[in-house]
């Protein structure tokens, strides 16, 4: 991503190891592609994912295919379609997805750039309710043994 953040700073966010050979694997790809065009490539080396020439995709490139890849999908799959969503869903699959498994608010919001955890616990305040049912459970359980 190109500029800073809403807030104007740098935003450092951890990956597991696996994200990390796919980006590693990307980078090799792009080594090579960057071969083959030679001195014809317009990037920069700063850029993971870029046009065929080394240039930036914009955020549509990403974004345009997903109703495309979703369709597809649908028309395939026996196991239920999914529903439609956008580039900006998967932030929204991840954060609650994270707060479900238990990981901190504060940990979460860091990761999502929010300033301060309360934008965090109310965006998503119906996934911490419901996780909050599973803690009562989680309880009652504990207090039995």
């Amino acid at each position: 991503m190109e500029g800073s953040t809403k807030s104007g700073q740098k935003r450092i966010i951890s990956i597991d190891e696996q994200t990390t050979q796919v980006l590693r694997n990307q980078r090799k790809m792009q080594a090579g592609d960057k071969l083959k065009v030679g001195p014809e490539w317009r990037g920069a080396s700063t850029y993971v994912f870029t046009t065929g020439w080394g240039e930036p995709i914009h955020p549509d490139t990403v974004s345009s295919p997903f109703p495309i890849l979703i369709k597809r999908h649908n028309e395939r799959e026996a196991q239920g379609p999914l529903p439609h969503a956008r580039l900006h869903d998967l932030r929204h699959i991840h954060t609650t997805t994270l707060l479900l498994a238990g990981v901190p608010v504060h940990v979460v919001a860091a990761r999502l750039g929010h300033a301060d955890p309360s934008i965090t616990l109310r965006v998503y305040a119906h996934v911490i309710r419901s996780a909050e049912a599973s803690a009562a459970d989680v309880f009652a359980q504990a207090i039995k043994e």
